[in-house]
């Protein structure tokens, strides 16, 4: 089994070249997988390993950076390695919305607990705003949410701009991230009733039982795990190699699905020469698993 960490922290990063390299370097060195991404205004990451080597690097990075505590973090279980190999990426900002925070400016007392997130998103002036992706949106979300269809979270102000400053806006994610930025930036605009899913969603799958959720669907997640339900155990959902979108099991009977190749959402959209290219690998694919092997273009592990 296999423990699942996702965390981020905002605060002031210098050397970010050494702490990279370093950061890299204990990664491999310690069977860790995962992604993490730092930048001037802090770090966010999810990575994977057996439970002793995730606790030490935990510690390792805490201790790095001074901190105590991640801003928000989330536990889960797989039972098998969902990530392929570790990365540490060095970007402008740990969230891409052309605005960087810094940890003071967090709107802590607009963070509400799964509980106090139902009560509000039951009544009905509340607009439930879904910071995610389309595609992720598709897969699950609370009822009477709104997604804004934005391909870019960068563009996401565009959206904001265009809601009641006066009408309490209800914002989530997977993790909390992005509702973090999302919040400062409407505060900054004038809103006063700015609240957000502490944790994100995958805090509240994880204590909210089934029978008193407002959720719908499964959620969305970017690692080999592809979705996660309540209690955080694997969802149903694959992933297309095509176009690396999550899929169902009616996505997988369409005649527009083919394995390795395509799926309704592409199909239509490759050329011959991509599909061609994909069934070469898929062929690849197929051949090493016949070996007891795996390839390297094997993305999935269901």
């Amino acid at each position: 089994m296999f423990e699942v960490l996702s965390f981020y922290k905002f605060f002031k990063i210098t050397s970010l070249k050494k702490n990279k390299d370093f950061i890299q370097k204990f990664l491999t060195k310690n069977k860790i997988r995962g992604t993490i991404i730092i930048a001037k205004e802090g770090l966010n990451g999810t990575i994977s390993g057996k439970n002793k080597d995730i606790e030490k690097t935990t510690k390792k990075i805490k201790s790095i950076f001074s901190f105590k505590n991640f801003d928000n973090s989330n536990n889960s279980k797989s039972k098998f390695q969902p990530f392929h190999k570790p990365k540490v990426k060095i970007k402008k900002e740990i969230v891409p919305m052309n605005l960087t925070i810094k940890s003071k400016e967090r709107n802590l007392e607009t963070h509400l607990n799964p509980n106090e997130w139902n009560k509000l998103i039951k009544k009905k002036y509340t607009h439930i705003l879904d910071t995610r992706k389309p595609f992720e949106y598709k897969v699950g979300t609370f009822k009477r949410s709104v997604n804004p269809n934005v391909k870019n979270f960068r563009d996401f102000p565009k959206y904001l701009n265009k809601l009641e400053k006066d009408k309490p806006v209800a914002m989530f994610c997977t993790g909390g991230i992005r509702c973090e930025k999302t919040s400062v930036y409407l505060k900054k605009k004038g809103f006063k009733n700015i609240y957000q899913l502490n944790g994100g969603i995958l805090n509240y799958l994880k204590k909210i039982k089934k029978k008193d959720s407002m959720w719908t669907g499964e959620c969305f997640v970017f690692d080999n795990r592809i979705s996660l339900k309540h209690g955080l155990k694997a969802g149903s959902y694959y992933i297309c190699s095509g176009c690396r979108k999550p899929i169902n099991f009616k996505d997988k009977k369409s005649k527009k699905y083919e394995e390795g190749v395509s799926c309704p959402n592409c199909h239509d959209n490759l050329t011959e020469i991509q599909k061609e290219r994909f069934r070469m690998r898929q062929k690849q694919i197929n051949l090493a698993k016949k070996t007891g092997s795996k390839h390297i273009f094997q993305k999935e592990f269901k």
